[in-house]
């Protein structure tokens, strides 16, 4: 079997949309049910055989020094590697260089969760013998990348080829991109590839419909994929966590008067009071609702304490 053992995760996004959820923290640090968003990119990458991994951060990269405090995730070496100025995707790749050195390696975005089978993406760049292969997939966001037999031959209509299909956030990358980007530049990859394309490069596409796809970056994606989860019971394989999605935290307390509707999900170390009334709501870590208090549709940060009636607000 065809296999990549080092990854890239980009991790140094704003989360813009998600404020002020990322005021404290960054976007891929969030929980979901608990687990936050990076690591089910980095148990995704485990499951396809990467065994090394590399990390950018930008916003309060103590979280992350934190969080990855032992220099691993799950047994296998993670490098953290910080932005001060945001370098965007292609300076990110080029900032990596001497970490991800002469192998072929997978980037993944840190903002999106999903189960698409990365196999066949792995075998098609061998395959073909690609410089780069992007996943794709019809995700109803855009559909900037034309992709003809198997060939990436345009991309946000640099050449006037129209889209067919939008980039999943994924792909597998040769060592010679690291020469086409300038150092130290904020760049996207986008327009490193558009040249590429038009000098004759091999870039391959694989469009991956299949499983589910969420791009996590405001609000109501926040709550719709916590709602998706619950209704479908949908849990990805590579997740090995016996007791995700977990609604309660073990460490919450929650009294017995009070009431937890719909979605509603309770992080470790919360309290909920007497008489509360919780509705399609998820608290973060160390939060606190107060007896009596009503909330509907609301996102609780850490260490937030929540008193009254509440609807559809980040606190």
């Amino acid at each position: 079997m065809n296999e990549i053992t080092q990854a890239f995760v980009l991790a140094a996004g704003l989360g813009t949309r998600l404020r002020p959820l990322t005021d404290e923290l960054p976007k891929p640090l969030i929980p979901i049910f608990q687990k936050p968003l990076v690591t089910f990119a980095l148990d995704h990458l485990i499951g396809v055989g990467v065994n090394r991994f590399v990390i950018n951060t930008h916003r309060r990269p103590e979280l992350f020094q934190s969080f990855f405090a032992a220099r691993e995730y799950a047994g296998f070496p993670t490098t953290l590697i910080h932005e001060p100025d945001l370098l965007e995707t292609g300076g990110g790749i080029k900032n990596a260089e001497s970490d991800l050195g002469s192998k072929p390696f997978l980037t993944y975005s840190g903002d999106i969760l999903t189960d698409l089978n990365l196999q066949p993406l792995i075998d098609e760049h061998y395959r073909r013998g690609n410089d780069v292969t992007l996943a794709l997939r019809h995700t109803g966001l855009a559909a900037a990348v034309a992709l003809r037999d198997r060939r990436v031959v345009d991309i946000s209509n640099r050449y006037g080829v129209a889209g067919n299909v939008d980039f999943a956030n994924i792909a597998v990358w040769n060592s010679p991109i690291f020469q086409r980007i300038p150092a130290g530049k904020k760049i996207s990859f986008i327009p490193i590839i558009g040249d590429w394309i038009g000098q004759g490069a091999r870039i391959g596409g694989v469009v991956m419909n299949d499983g589910k796809w969420f791009n996590i970056s405001s609000r109501p994606e926040y709550l719709e994929v916590h709602r998706t989860i619950l209704r479908e019971n949908w849990k990805p394989g590579f997740v090995k966590t016996r007791k995700w999605p977990e609604r309660i935290a073990n460490s919450a307390i929650v009294d017995p008067s009070a009431q937890l509707r719909g979605c509603t999900v309770v992080g470790r170390n919360c309290r909920v009071g007497a008489d509360a009334i919780l509705e399609d709501t998820i608290l973060w870590p160390d939060a606190e609702i107060a007896s009596q208090s009503r909330l509907e549709a609301c996102i609780v940060r850490s260490r937030k304490k929540v008193t009254g009636i509440h609807r559809d607000i980040d606190i």
